[in-house]
């Protein structure tokens, strides 16, 4: 099994349940933001609504990206209490959810010489 080193992006897809409003999908995406200030081993955040033409979303609508330096730092971000606590605020307010980690990978189409 590859060791656990480098960058990894935690992917957060969600349908939000019919009747929570788009303030409340605001503020819980704030609450979510503000967790970059109180865990350490979470780098960034970005966040996106759903924009594709074709209708392949399969029902989710938005997108919350996490970006860490390690798979350790994943594992103490879901382990962390303020995460523990968002999730209790969040679910409750989502129909459906799926959560990919990933090592991104560069492809470099160079000029070889």
């Amino acid at each position: 099994m590859e060791e656990a080193k480098g960058v990894v992006k935690h992917i957060f897809v969600a349908k939000f349940k019919d009747g929570t409003t788009p303030n409340q999908i605001d503020h819980l995406i704030r609450e979510m933001a503000n967790l970059v200030n109180l865990i350490e081993p979470l780098k960034s955040f970005h966040w996106g609504k759903d924009v594709s033409a074709g209708n392949k979303n399969q029902g989710f609508t938005h997108v919350l990206e996490s970006t860490f330096e390690s798979m350790e730092g994943v594992a103490e971000y879901i382990a962390h209490p303020a995460h523990v606590e968002y999730a209790k605020a969040l679910l409750p307010h989502v129909e459906k959810y799926m959560v990919i980690d990933y090592k991104p990978t560069t492809l470099n189409f160079g000029l070889e010489g």
